[in-house]
């Protein structure tokens, strides 16, 4: 059975993160895409399924889910979540302290020096492993303008992301992929996502941050989409 993937990282990521994931899923045969938003060095690159026969995956990291178009999320045969959330902001005195702190970046991305507070925010999302364990990040050159402007848009998305997008099919298998030291995605929009896909397979790293960084996710990822 033939396989496609298209792969959609998270705010603040990029199409770079994917190159380990593709060479692999290449040597099994698999045809590999990876969306990109466009935020830094990157030009903005948007992916349809190739017309073809097969099993159609979709694997997206945190905000990706809400990232692509619902034609793409339709036509999804399968899902992997990569520490990712439907709900971003949880209920009550948390989702205001972490609404407060998504306005707050929303300045620092008008400010003068933004580059600042992403890699502050990467360093977050790479602990409790240092950030110079992620490669390469958008922060490693000036921002473009229009990159600017859409980490701006999808940080408004983020903060009104209310559950999975509807697009997505309700029975398509899937697969969560959970960090326990996660320090983006709070326990408990971790908890609504489990709820959301109750019949998902669940693959929780303890010791885990936002990037999944010193895990296993990319062998334990392939065997999941081979054994679909």
């Amino acid at each position: 059975m033939s396989i496609q993937v298209i792969a959609m990282h998270g705010w603040a990521g990029d199409s770079r993160g994917w190159q380990p994931f593709a060479a692999a899923a290449r040597r099994r045969g698999w045809r590999w895409q990876s969306v990109d938003r466009g935020y830094g060095r990157c030009e903005p690159v948007l992916v349809r399924w190739l017309p073809e026969d097969g099993l159609r995956v979709l694997v997206a990291h945190s905000l990706g889910p809400h990232l692509l178009d619902a034609d793409v999320l339709t036509r999804a045969d399968a899902l992997v979540l990569l520490a990712s959330f439907g709900r971003f902001l949880p209920p009550g005195r948390e989702g205001r302290r972490l609404g407060a702190a998504l306005a707050a970046m929303g300045q620092s991305l008008r400010g003068p020096e933004p580059e600042a507070m992403l890699r502050a925010f990467l360093a977050e999302a790479a602990a409790p492993r240092p950030l110079s364990e992620l490669p390469v990040t958008i922060a490693d050159d000036p921002l473009p303008l229009a990159g600017r402007q859409r980490l701006l848009d999808d940080l408004t998305l983020l903060a009104h992301c209310q559950g999975l997008p509807a697009a997505l099919p309700a029975a398509a298998p899937c697969l969560i992929v959970e960090a326990g030291a996660d320090r983006i995605v709070a326990p408990h929009a971790r908890t609504l996502l489990r709820q959301e896909r109750a019949g998902a397979t669940l693959i929780h790293y303890p010791q885990a941050g936002h990037c999944l960084l010193g895990t296993s996710v990319l062998p334990d990822l392939l065997a999941w989409i081979g054994n679909l």
